[in-house]
This record gives structure tokens, sequence and C-alpha cells, in this order.
């Protein structure tokens, strides 16, 4: 069955349109003007590794082509209540912009699911996690109060697993995917709504794309769980690799933050999953820091927050905060994490005062 679905931001959230058009569902994506322009003139584009009978390929999906569609709103004409389902794909301070806000503010009041891709989950979906002091982590966020309005039952997290970037020599409706993981999402607390969404993800499964005269199965599917603690082991990826991408004085890649002390490395990884484990994941819910680490080794490019820090960026999402602020409450600590904390927040006020 066909669902009409809007996805929060038209640069991630195109890899996740794209699956879902090519399963035959609806899907809007909440952009600026000039980007949803070209995505409404031209359609989108997304470059996919695969594998084949021959080896490793690539396959180039255009919108304009799939079985579903694909279009661009802007926020002034669009109403969060027409659609069956919602998702979060921006970065989480981009969620305090007035017209952002106030979407999600309907969204949220008029009860409509909503599914965040983001790395840093919401405060209504942290809710969800017994015993955790939610109230003691709003700090955490650039605009804690954006989530005020809604009900942690109508809100779920989807691990972005995916690698993927705009190309800059490219138009912003292109997006190259690097890593083709899976999205993995945690159930709603509603059966009904877990039944929609695992439909979902079972269209995603069934899709065959003909490519070079033969049809294959696509990577990069959406695999729904019933544990809530499944999109929370991406954490000890983002601790171990992406912040530590941010050094005093510039960024480092990904594979060189990861492999520069392995010791380290695995250290502060399973460190992170001792904070997710104290808090209720099973060990089951967590990625082997080996199978994190062979995928790493291909990551040769500096995260999004660190290049968004050195690009003068007055807010980022605070993912290494967060972790911090758990740990705090289940008595851990780690002496590395909080070197990683403190250069992150160290650069973001430098970035503010050069802005005053």
């Amino acid at each position: 069955m066909s669902t009409r679905i809007l996805i929060f931001g038209a640069s991630y959230g195109s890899l996740l349109a794209t699956k879902l058009a090519l399963a035959g569902h609806h899907v809007d994506l909440l952009c600026l003007p000039a980007e949803a322009d070209i995505i409404n003139s031209e359609g989108t584009i997304v470059h996919l590794p695969v594998r084949t009978e021959n080896g490793p390929d690539q396959v180039e999906i255009r919108s304009r082509t799939l079985k579903g569609e694909i279009a661009a709103i802007t926020p002034e004409n669009c109403d969060p209540r027409a659609y069956d389902l919602l998702g979060l794909a921006m970065q989480e301070p981009q969620y305090g912009h007035p017209a952002i806000r106030d979407l999600l503010d309907t969204a949220a009041k008029g009860r409509k699911p909503c599914m965040s891709i983001m790395n840093m989950p919401p405060l209504p979906y942290l809710a969800r996690i017994p015993g955790l002091e939610v109230g003691k982590l709003r700090h955490c966020f650039t605009k804690p109060e954006v989530w005020d309005s809604f009900d942690p039952a109508y809100l779920t997290l989807c691990s972005p697993d995916p690698q993927a970037f705009r190309p800059p020599e490219r138009k912003p409706n292109v997006l190259q995917v690097t890593l083709p993981t899976n999205f993995k999402a945690a159930r709603f607390e509603s059966n009904d709504l877990t039944a929609m969404l695992r439909g979902i993800g079972e269209s995603v499964d069934a899709i065959r794309y003909l490519h070079t005269g033969k049809e294959i199965e696509l990577p990069v599917k959406l695999k729904v769980h019933d544990s809530i603690f499944i999109p929370l082991a991406k954490w000890a990826m983002l601790l171990t690799g992406n912040y530590r991408c941010v050094q005093r004085d510039g960024t480092r890649s990904i594979r060189d933050a990861v492999f520069a002390d392995v010791g380290q490395s695995r250290s502060v990884y399973e460190w992170v999953q001792k904070v997710c484990i104290a808090v209720g994941a099973a060990s089951e819910d967590m990625v082997p820091f080996e199978k994190y680490a062979r995928a790493a080794e291909g990551l040769t490019k500096p995260s999004s927050a660190a290049r968004a820090l050195f690009a003068g960026a007055p807010s980022i999402e605070r993912v290494d905060l967060l972790v911090q602020g758990i740990a705090a409450q289940v008595g851990l600590k780690n002496t590395l994490v909080d070197e990683t904390v403190d250069l992150v927040s160290s650069r973001l006020e430098l970035n503010a005062h050069k802005a005053a």
C-alpha cells in the first residue's frame, strides 16, 4: 500500500526518499526554495554502489523513472497533517528555525508519527528509555523547547548508518552514497504504527532494480527492530570516529581518527557501548568494533560535524555532549571522551566569538 511521507531535509533525506519512491510511495522533501526548484524541475539523482555478479558497480537512480514520486516543498506550502509518516533528516540545530519549528509543533499536536533520521536522538525519544533523566540533557540541544509538544509514543529513531554526501561540483539534487548500509529503526510504542513502519520496510525489501539487463537487489534497506536501543549503536561510531576528526588546529579523516591509535579507538568505542548497556541496551544491540573498523577504512574524509566546525558553524549536533551527560547519570566517565567534548565546545565558542 502506498503511503504519503514528508521528509524534513533534501540532502541526506533524498537517499531514504529514493528507496521509498522505488517501493511506490509518495515522498515530499521539505527544503529551501532553490533546492525545491531544481528537484521539481529535474528530479533527484542518487548514485548508489551495488554488487553484481561481475563485482562492484554503481547505479544512477533518477526519481523521474521510479514507481513512486518524489517532489519538493517549502515550509510555507507544507501541512504536516496531510502525511502518514514524517521523516526528520535535517541536522538537529536546523529544527530551531522558526518556520521549521512551527511545522514540528503542528505535527506534534496533530499526533503525526515521526521517524527521526538524525544522529542526535530527539528528547521525546530519549524519554522512552526507562530511568533516564531527560531534563538533565536539555543543554545538549540547540533549542530543546522545539521538542516539548511531542508525545514520545509518536516518535521513533532510525540510525542513519548509510553514508552519503552531495558532490560539491554537482547540482544540489545529486547525492553520492559512499557506504550503502541499512537504516535501522526502532519500533513505535503503538503496534499499529509499528505495523505501518514494518510494511514500509518490507516494501523497500521487495525492490528489484533492472541493471545491465538483470534485476538486482539494491542495498540500503529500512529494517525495523523491537529494541529501542538498536539505533543507539551509532553512538560508539560517532564518538570513536566522527567527533575525533576534530583536532585543535584542524580536521582529520574518520579513517585517521580511528586508525591513528587503534587501541585508543577501541577503548572509546567499547566505553560508549558500556554506557548504552548501562541504560538498558543488550550487548547484541551493539555493533562489534571490528565491523565498524572495517567500514571506517573507506571513510577518507573528515566528518560533516568536523567540517562544519572549521567552516565557522555556530552550532552542530552534540552527540558527544549527550553521551557524556548520559554516562554521568550511570556513574561512568572517560578522559578521552571528555577531551573530545572540550575540543568541540572550544571550537564552537571560538566560532561564536568570531561571529559576534
